[in-house]
């Protein structure tokens, strides 16, 4: 299972760092993730990025668009804004 982490254009390193300790990646590997894609924004904190800890994690800061993430994603993580919950929506996804 993947899961799609954005914050969108903010900051929100409290979110990141979260994502990026041992008992939350154990708790999401626990429900069947396996794959961890973070988008960070203007946050200044970066994730452990790479395979072998506990889930194979991939992060960057921006991109043009964020469907393709989105769409891939069988469950979405966010700082709640407008424009990730309606297309979490939109797409059908799982949105915590």
């Amino acid at each position: 299972m993947r899961a799609f982490a954005t914050v969108g254009s903010t900051q929100f390193d409290e979110l990141i760092m979260a994502l990026d300790e041992e008992r939350v990646q154990k708790a999401l590997r626990d429900i069947g993730v396996t794959k961890l894609t973070v988008q960070y924004g203007r946050g200044r904190y970066r994730m452990t990025t790479g395979s072998g800890r506990f889930l194979d994690v991939d992060a960057y800061d921006f991109k043009p668009s964020l469907h393709d993430d989105m769409t891939a994603a069988d469950l979405i993580i966010s700082h709640a804004g407008a424009g990730t919950i309606l297309e979490s929506l939109r797409l059908g996804k799982r949105l915590v």
